[in-house]
């Protein structure tokens, strides 16, 4: 998902980093949420350049959330194209690896076009077929075989939903795809996914690691209405010689297939074994720790690793980069539109000033019509008056992001799972005073992965898939890259503790049942 906040590159220009070079690189697609990009690494984990394509989100009811699926592919083949124009001469492109949103879904009929729109992961129009898959089988049973708790967030609900609402757009439809899905199949000709992706449809079994015939039987669903599962670092085959001309490629290129956004972060920032929890800080906010089974604690979901053997639970959060993009647009923004690198300076020195609590200022961030776990909770702030000024109400949602962080940690450590340190990385990743907060609010040590880690990841399993890296361990000592800790503060964490008790407070007055 494409992290919003200080150190955005250009929509549509190469972004240049400090070591172009010629030399071999490896290249990472990303379909995210606000648009795709392509970026070039070096093979030490140093990013070159990165080039953006943006395309935007549709709400036609409060709820949805949907997006042009044609642009997946053409606004991430145009990134590619741009990407490999700006190297160098000289250049060779070992792999290419691919990450993306997940979980978002569109059909394709039997050429790959679209069907319909793409449902994004934030769209929550299904919330009924996600209670009817929890009553058929409960809570605990389908957790326990695919890892999820049934929410309107899950592709299976999603498919549910066109079935009963849009049957001639299901019955035109061959397979359902996922946005990086979409773009492998541009690529290579094939209709594949791994297990990260997989395991987001609902209809994946986390344990044997395989669709669930059962499960797909029980709602009569073809077999071949998702796509073949492979291994996120395998090779699943190389760009085509048409595509390859059209993007200025050598033919041959090797395809990695890479992994949900979230847990290509995880690898990105290192965190492949237990002990060490993955933030990613984008427009939403995913948290990914390793742990060796899947934990039986409901409100925690679980994957297959991008990397062979362990899992990674996951628990997110839809608004957080959005949320405080949205107050640095409406009270920081120099002039109309989006904020400039110098308002987000500013915003971050201001917030910096302010007290721990906001003088009383709380604000729950839940700007985009409902939670994933909650599709009727709403954004909030209280303890306002005129003495209050702008940084006072930025501060509130860094806080109040912060403390919805502590609560996911504190989900995953009831669970059994380890975690001793928090790395962040993504855009947001770069704000100082958002960094301390976290430190302070959850009692952890916060590292900073400078860059985007998603990207990272992602162009390191490309390396790993095509032997540019001897294992994991390999890929990670010569591709992580972590900023000193950021250690909490005692006094300020007691402060905190009072502000997360009026947060949970908060946030059960916030719910609108309808």
């Amino acid at each position: 998902m494409t992290a919003p906040g200080p150190g955005r590159g250009t929509a549509g220009r190469a972004v240049p980093g400090s070591r172009v070079q010629a030399g071999d690189v490896l290249l990472a697609i990303d379909v995210g949420t606000s648009g795709a990009r392509a970026a070039v690494f070096d093979l030490d984990g140093h990013r070159l350049l990165e080039v953006r394509r943006a395309y935007p989100t549709v709400a036609p009811h409060e709820g949805w959330a949907e997006q042009d699926a044609r642009l997946w592919r053409s606004c991430s083949l145009s990134a590619v194209r741009g990407a490999v124009a700006a190297l160098a001469p000289g250049t060779r492109v070992r792999a290419i690896g691919l990450t993306g949103q997940c979980p978002s879904v569109v059909g394709v009929a039997a050429r790959g076009e679209p069907t319909g729109p793409g449902l994004i992961y934030r769209d929550n129009r299904a919330v009924a077929e996600a209670d009817q898959l929890r009553g058929l089988y409960g809570d605990a049973g389908i957790h326990a075989r695919t890892g999820h708790l049934p929410a309107a967030f899950h592709v299976g609900a999603k498919v549910l939903w066109l079935r009963g609402h849009r049957p001639d757009q299901f019955a035109a439809t061959r397979r359902f795809l996922q946005p990086r899905d979409l773009v492998v199949r541009a690529l290579t000709g094939e209709e594949v996914t791994d297990g990260t992706h997989a395991s987001a449809t609902l209809f994946f079994d986390i344990r044997t690691r395989a669709w669930a015939d059962d499960l797909l039987d029980a709602w009569d669903l073809e077999r071949d209405v998702f796509p073949t599962v492979r291994g996120s670092w395998e090779v699943v085959g190389e760009v085509g010689p048409g595509i390859a001309r059209r993007l200025g490629l050598p033919g041959g290129v090797p395809v990695v297939l890479g992994g949900a956004d979230s847990q290509a972060c995880a690898l990105g920032a290192g965190v492949v074994a237990p002990g060490t929890i993955s933030e990613m800080a984008g427009s939403s906010t995913c948290l990914n720790a390793v742990v060796d089974y899947p934990l039986p604690v409901l409100l925690v979901t679980h994957y297959p690793h991008v990397v062979p053997g362990p899992y990674t639970t996951e628990t997110g959060i839809n608004t957080t980069g959005l949320a405080i993009d949205w107050v640095a647009r409406l009270a920081y923004g120099g002039r109309p539109g989006r904020p400039r690198a110098a308002d987000w300076a500013r915003l971050d020195r201001e917030v910096a000033d302010v007290e721990p609590g906001s003088a009383g200022v709380v604000a729950i961030p839940v700007l985009g019509d409902g939670e994933r776990t909650d599709p009727d909770l709403r954004g909030a702030f209280t303890g306002l008056s005129l003495r209050h000024g702008r940084a006072h109400l930025a501060r509130a949602v860094l806080e109040g992001v912060a403390c919805e962080i502590r609560e996911q940690i504190d989900l995953v450590r009831s669970g059994g799972a380890r975690v001793d340190e928090l790395r962040v990385s993504g855009g947001d990743a770069r704000l100082t005073t958002w960094n301390r907060i976290k430190a302070d609010v959850t009692g952890l040590p916060v590292v900073a992965i400078p860059g985007d880690a998603a990207v990272t990841g992602v162009a390191m399993l490309a390396g790993i898939g095509a032997g540019v890296y001897r294992d994991v361990a390999d890929a990670v000592r010569r591709c992580v890259h972590a900023d000193p800790a950021v250690e909490p503060d005692a006094r300020r964490r007691a402060r905190y503790d009072d502000l997360y008790r009026a947060y949970r407070t908060l946030i059960e007055s916030a719910v609108v049942r309808r």
